[in-house]
């Protein structure tokens, strides 16, 4: 039997969707679910639906890929998160900040257990600027308590990661081999205080990540599926399930990333601007080459500013279930997500939203007509139905970059929001399975990995090939085929403020998953 079939989940703000897509990359069952408050519930209903579905044919699912928001809740809601020891890497430099400067405080003080600048760091040739204080290391771990995990950042670790490596050997000899270490070599590019609010992150995410990739597995299990499971990360690929709990943190942006890829799968466009419209967000992207085009900004999750990548999103306060003032007739910002059917004016609600208006505007909305309405609400609506279009042209034409000739693919439930003459986009684009682009963004992925490294100018293609190195068996861990892994991105930038020419390498490498049963290396 062939066992070709992937099946791919997404849980939104609103809705948990769900495919199952063949060999070919054609859909073959698709679901949409309301998104239960403990997210569990809303993955089991999607995958129970597609399976139904496919009847007979489930049986040749082999692989079941997640992405969830389920992380970032997590830090803005302030819930479940594990306390963490911090050990900065680089006194006597870098003192002057503190880890976790600038965090919102009762998030800080909700995970931070205590931390340490001690003695350590490299200069950006590699060059240590200071012994690495063990003893110091050892004092710290002793006079703190009540912490989970250990998270260890090194000024310039990324490309001399060899004291974060000793700490962690130090840490396991210390308190035991199954202490929970976590280093900023694998979590972030350069850029110290990002980099450690990342990592610091990453740890305390370590029990929601875990609790998540159990309950996908007894879900499948509960299913009877003979499946190996991934996570979808940040940059569009995907990873192991074990590797997703190791890093957490890399599963923030997976929504967006994968409403970009299916957007992209769906309409044949390798270049164009994607448009996700949901039932509370709208997000836009770019996608290049068939991957979401990556911010080069830091950015914030619950307020802590990170420098993992990221996709380059903007996100709207537009979507299907967005309120319309009835009074003035403004836009959002709240929305009645999920309970759209019950509190919508086209459902026999009482609460004008965004997609009552696309309905009077003549938009087809699962086949209902709105009922008779005021003149005054009527022309409210239309106000906010021009406002929120208005919206849409700008954020495409911030997004094209003066380019005119990008198609604009529009994706997600709420996709009638958007009309087909936007100024300043190119073709309109709607796919097939629009509406669950997300999902089948996760279920197409590849599996990646990332590496960078800094290096002096003359020195440059070795500094690509040990960062090629790395990359590729960042993608095999993460459970990329190991035969047909390959680079698929290299970055270069010159670093300022140095006595000799330098630049920073990035290396993206990606390949199909491995087949079913052949190692990984995960």
């Amino acid at each position: 039997m062939n066992r070709d079939l992937s099946l791919g989940v997404d849980v939104g703000g609103t809705n948990t969707d769900a495919v199952v897509i063949d060999g070919a990359g054609r859909v073959l069952a698709s679901t949409k679910q309301a998104t239960s408050d403990d997210v569990t519930g809303g993955i089991r209903a999607a995958i129970a639906a597609v399976l139904a579905q496919l009847g007979e044919q489930r049986s040749r699912v082999s692989r079941v890929m997640l992405g969830t928001t389920h992380a970032t809740n997590a830090i803005v809601a302030r819930r479940d998160l594990d306390r963490v020891a911090a050990i900065r890497l680089g006194a006597p430099a870098a003192t002057e900040y503190p880890p976790l400067l600038g965090w919102p405080k009762g998030l800080a003080g909700l995970v931070l257990a205590g931390s340490a600048m001690v003695g350590g760091g490299h200069m950006v040739d590699g060059t240590p600027i200071a012994p690495l204080d063990r003893d110091g290391i050892r004092r710290f771990l002793d006079r703190t308590e009540g912490f989970d995990a250990v998270a260890v950042t090194g000024i310039f670790s990324p490309s001399s990661p060899e004291q974060e490596l000793a700490v962690a050997e130090l840490v396991r000899e210390h308190l035991g081999p199954h202490t929970r270490v976590f280093l900023s070599q694998d979590i972030g590019p350069t850029g110290l205080l990002e980099r450690e609010n990342a990592t610091v992150l990453n740890a305390a995410l370590y029990s929601v990540a875990r609790s998540v990739t159990e309950a996908l597995v007894t879900v499948v299990a509960e299913e009877g599926i003979d499946a190996v499971t991934f996570f979808a990360q940040n940059d569009g690929t995907l990873m192991s399930l074990d590797y997703a709990a190791q890093y957490p943190v890399l599963t923030i942006g997976s929504g967006p990333a994968n409403s970009i890829r299916g957007a992209a799968h769906l309409s044949g466009a390798e270049h164009a601007i994607v448009v996700d419209v949901g039932g509370t967000t709208s997000d836009l992207g770019v996608v290049v080459n068939g991957f979401p085009r990556e911010s080069t900004l830091p950015r914030e999750i619950g307020g802590v500013r990170t420098n993992f990548r990221m996709p380059d999103i903007l996100s709207l306060g537009i979507g299907g279930g967005t309120t319309v003032d009835p009074r003035t007739g403004a836009v959002g910002p709240g929305s009645v997500g999920h309970r759209i059917t019950e509190q919508a004016l086209l459902f026999g609600g009482g609460t004008p939203t965004l997609t009552d208006a696309a309905a009077l505007a003549g938009a087809v909305v699962g086949g209902r007509s709105l009922p008779s309405l005021p003149p005054v609400t009527s022309a409210l609506l239309k106000t906010a139905l021009e406002d929120a279009r208005q919206q849409l042209e700008d954020a495409v034409e911030r997004l094209s970059l003066g380019r005119a000739d990008l198609p604009l693919v529009v994706v997600g439930g709420g996709g009638f929001l958007v009309p087909d003459g936007l100024p300043g986009a190119g073709q309109v684009l709607r796919p097939e399975h629009g509406d669950v682009a997300n999902a089948v963004g996760a279920a197409i992925s590849l599996a990646g990995g990332r590496a960078d490294q800094i290096s002096s100018l003359h020195d440059r293609e070795a500094a690509v090939a040990q960062a090629s190195e790395a990359a590729v068996a960042k993608a095999i861990h993460a459970g990329a085929d190991p035969l047909r892994v390959s680079i698929v991105d290299i970055l270069e930038t010159p670093v300022t403020y140095t006595d000799h020419p330098t630049v920073k390498v990035s290396v993206k490498a990606a390949g199909p998953l491995a087949r079913l049963g052949e190692k990984t290396g995960a």
